[in-house]
């Protein structure tokens, strides 16, 4: 990993970095963020505003099946790796850049983005918390894997991405089910995955035994994972084809529709649960699909139409995303509490009590916000 001064090389127009790219990822990192605002915790002081309780379902993640806002993270997160592969290959490739060399930086690449997820995630652990179903690990797992499918035609992706999803789906429905119904297969700590991880995470030092995850995620969640990058590499070659800017749109909403109606028919007729905390082949499916709309949503807002300086706060996020990543982690924490020590808690009771962790929020976002600015300024950018 590395903090380095970014020169802007001059680049053919079918490898030119997308602003709606970095817009759309930068809309997922202010979600990701933006749980400092302690949104659902307000909401849940008005339980008969029906206003709010949409909002605080749409700022958590649903606690099983089904999918809010905020479970659109992840996937989209992983999703854009796969659109950015094509474009950074082809970026190298005008540098001069072997194969061998960027191979050995994919590989590094993984290595990093798994040990920095699990440093992440023992940061207020007393020693190394060996688990894997971080964000940052779940891609490190599957990067590799997704760079060598970069480097083939989009059919062979293609192949991948179903060998995956049909294969992953067939693996589970052998493992013994935890009830008498088909749907059991995916029962939360009492699947294929939790059967993994009750092995292998304790092969690694622990306080104590691991049983089960309390949220139910699984670190063999990086398959699937994968599978939805692939589904981000596929469009990321659709992007770099010359064709008109409403075609690739038109493009994009055709295969986002067909993912989600795929998703809801494996959810409906108990083929697969449609269950993002485990990833199962329904969530690519219909998670996917979501991200196919999107996308192409960003695209008009951001290429087509003249309103890109109106997501220039998005942007700001968007092309600093491993730094924020970081910073919402390690220094949120420490920006609370500088704030009460310098200004107090009545300062953000303004508005009353009630309003208190809402206006905090803002103010730590504001904050880290002023941090990427100030990286974006001196095209400063934190790259692995």
């Amino acid at each position: 990993m590395m903090l380095q001064n970014q020169e802007v090389p001059v680049l053919q127009p079918s490898i030119v970095r997308l602003a709606s790219v970095d817009v759309y990822r930068g809309f997922v990192m202010f979600l990701m963020v933006a749980e400092v605002l302690e949104l659902a915790k307000l909401a849940s002081k008005f339980p008969d505003n029906p206003v709010w309780q949409a909002i605080k379902f749409h700022t958590t993640h649903v606690e099983w099946v089904g999918c809010s806002l905020h479970d659109m993270i992840q996937p989209s997160f992983s999703f854009l790796v796969g659109v950015a592969l094509p474009f950074s290959l082809a970026n190298r490739l005008s540098r001069g850049d072997s194969f061998l060399k960027m191979t050995l930086h994919a590989m590094w690449r993984s290595l990093i983005l798994i040990l920095l997820g699990v440093f992440l995630r023992s940061t207020h652990s007393s020693m190394t918390n060996w688990t894997f179903e971080d964000t940052l690990t779940q891609i490190g797992l599957g990067y590799f894997f997704l760079y060598l499918l970069g480097w083939q035609k989009t059919w062979v992706a293609v192949l991948a991405f179903f060998a995956i999803v049909i294969g992953y789906w067939g693996a589970w429905t052998l493992y013994p089910a935890a009830g008498p119904d088909f749907i059991s297969h995916w029962q939360k700590n009492a699947n294929l995955g939790w059967a993994f991880d009750t092995w292998f995470l304790n092969l690694f030092p622990r306080k104590a035994p691991f049983t089960a995850n309390s949220g139910g995620y699984l670190t063999l969640s990086f398959i699937p994972t994968l599978a939805t990058m692939i589904l981000g590499l596929m469009a990321g070659h659709l992007l770099q084809q010359p064709w008109e800017k409403w075609k690739q749109i038109g493009l994009c909403l055709v295969m986002g529709v067909a993912g989600i109606a795929i998703g809801y028919f494996l959810h409906e007729f108990d083929i697969c649960p449609n269950v993002k905390r485990i990833w199962t082949p329904t969530w690519v499916f219909y998670s996917g699909g979501w991200c196919y709309v999107m996308l192409p949503i960003f695209m008009l807002l951001v290429d087509v139409l003249p309103l890109k300086k109106l997501f220039f706060p998005l942007m700001v996020f968007g092309v600093n995303s491993i730094a924020i990543y970081c910073l919402s982690h390690l220094i949120d924490g420490f920006i609370r509490t500088s704030l009460y020590t310098h200004f107090g808690k009545g300062f953000f009771r303004i508005f009353g009590e009630r309003y208190e962790e809402l206006f905090m929020g803002f103010a730590i976002l504001l904050i880290l916000w002023l941090i990427l600015y100030w990286m974006y300024r001196r095209k400063l950018f934190l790259k692995i």
